[in-house]
């Protein structure tokens, strides 16, 4: 399952989410579908801590660097830093993020990846946009993108969830690929990727009345190691 939640308190997409209205909405998602992974983008430490106690995962968070600082979530404060995150039902036996090294605007990007304890990787990043300021950013970090997943997709079995902001795939060859574009609000940006070892992806768009996305669900069924 992946989200973009727009918890910052920053930005204009901030007054649909009726704050606290969007983390009970994830919530809700989150215990009607009882996802083996969810991948967030725009979230707020605090508000993802909560999601993840209601609901019975386990989180790991990545904060990232707006205007050379780490950004405090606003309107209400005491929410923490604002970043991306992963939930997993399974327990997470190591942790990589780092910056893209690309980047463009005033948010540095990144990525974050967790290795479970089934030997599955889950990962997930929010790219720049696709304006004239950021757009090479976005190309550039679609390619860097490309290359960690197929790196860790040499070593494990692979799940990638996120926004991309770009119609155009970041999966490298040997993932397959499924996006939002049946979404009602902003179609095509968020992307799940998948190796092959995940058979026979089903993608379901579920609406979401609190946010500017609408959540990206994706179904397979994992091949056993013979």
């Amino acid at each position: 399952m992946q989200m973009n939640l727009c918890l910052s308190g920053l930005a204009g997409c901030y007054g649909k989410t009726a704050y606290p209205a969007v983390v009970e909405e994830a919530v809700a998602r989150i215990r009607e579908v009882g996802p083996d992974a969810v991948t967030f983008n725009e979230a707020c430490r605090s508000d993802i801590a909560r999601i993840a106690r209601r609901t019975g995962y386990r989180l790991r968070f990545s904060r990232v660097i707006y205007r050379g600082e780490r950004l405090r979530c606003v309107r209400p404060g005491g929410r923490g830093l604002f970043g991306n995150a992963v939930l997993t039902e399974a327990a997470i036996v190591s942790t990589g993020s780092q910056d893209f090294q690309a980047q463009a605007g005033i948010e540095r990007r990144r990525w974050l990846c967790v290795t479970t304890r089934v030997d599955v990787d889950v990962c997930t990043a929010h790219l720049n946009t696709r304006t004239t300021i950021e757009v090479a950013g976005n190309d550039a970090q679609c390619v860097e993108l490309a290359a960690l997943l197929a790196l860790r997709a040499a070593a494990r079995t692979v799940i990638f969830g996120g926004d991309v902001n770009r119609q155009d795939s970041c999966a490298p060859a040997g993932l397959w690929i499924r996006t939002d574009s049946a979404a009602a609000q902003a179609p095509g940006l968020q992307h799940v990727y998948g190796s092959a070892a995940l058979r026979s992806p089903t993608v379901e768009v579920v609406s979401a009345t609190h946010t500017d996305h609408d959540v990206l669900l994706v179904r397979a069924h994992i091949t056993a190691p013979e």
